[in-house]
């Protein structure tokens, strides 16, 4: 009898390997037709821009891919540690998963949200939380990246996103800032701004995205103080416009120039990080 069982554990052993394959082939196999399915499928439906069909084909790749990770890791645990035994008779092991991966569980669960609300597309112009701007080169199940301006990938968690601007399609809101010092009277600060605001205005007006009447949909304008105390260095100021999709980056960078201008030319108290080294 032992002969037997030693007999039919080595058969199984050497069976593992054979196994774990044929799995892996199938998870992939079943993957690469959801993948396809899907892609063929948003292909032949026009109601869907390119923008949208691109977002949820890359969508649709996360998350398969995601999930067929998951389903072969569990295969594999289960030839070790039966997985319905585990979990059926320890609810407080379970339990004590489901705190430590929150955030994680937070993280699909806002991506989901973020998909089917369609707040965001791949290629879409962003700000996250009012500091990094950039296009969005990649959307996955738990997090974005986006390239800067700056050439920089920036990758952010969803649950990490505590305010998301986004340009509609068509047209972008040109948002730049200055931060100053907590020493700058805000009645100066205010009467320099309002005058690059309407310097703006008047030489690069041709950006702005116009109605049918020819109408700015919205001029440049100073926004007054939109944040305080930013990162325990100053106070924000900040001017906005919306302009045409393919001006956008020569408009923000002429509001830059104008706002970097006017800041030297009127001496300005430009906020500086006080936690220097002595």
């Amino acid at each position: 009898m032992f002969g037997v069982d030693r007999m039919s554990f080595s058969e199984k052993f050497l069976q593992l390997p054979i196994n774990i394959g044929m799995v892996a082939l199938l998870i992939i196999l079943i993957v690469y037709l959801i993948r396809k399915s899907v892609k063929v499928f948003l292909e032949n439906m026009f109601i869907f821009d390119e923008n949208r069909k691109e977002t949820l084909i890359h969508f649709t790749n996360q998350a398969t891919k995601v999930l067929g990770l998951v389903f072969f890791i569990f295969y594999m645990v289960n030839h070790f540690f039966p997985l319905e035994n585990f979990f059926t008779g320890s609810v407080v092991v379970v339990g004590a998963l489901a705190l430590i991966f929150q955030h994680i569980i937070r993280d699909y669960l806002m991506g989901i949200a973020y998909l089917f609300e369609r707040q965001i597309y791949h290629g879409d112009y962003v700000i996250i939380n009012g500091k990094q701007q950039g296009k969005i080169e990649e959307i996955s199940i738990r997090y974005l990246k986006i390239r800067q301006n700056d050439g920089y990938l920036y990758t952010v968690s969803y649950s990490n996103i505590t305010e998301l601007q986004n340009g509609t399609r068509g047209m972008r809101r040109v948002t730049e800032s200055l931060v100053l010092d907590y020493t700058q009277k805000p009645e100066e600060a205010f009467k320099v701004l309002e005058e690059v605001a309407q310097t703006c205005n008047e030489k690069y007006g041709e950006y702005l995205l116009k109605d049918q009447n020819g109408v700015p949909m919205e001029s440049f304008k100073f926004n007054q103080i939109t944040e305080l105390n930013v990162d325990f260095r100053g106070h924000r100021y900040s001017l906005t416009g919306i302009v045409k999709e393919d001006d956008f980056v020569e408009a923000a960078k002429k509001v830059r120039y104008e706002l970097a201008r006017a800041a030297y030319e009127n001496n300005l108290i430009m906020a500086e990080n006080n936690h220097t080294s002595h």
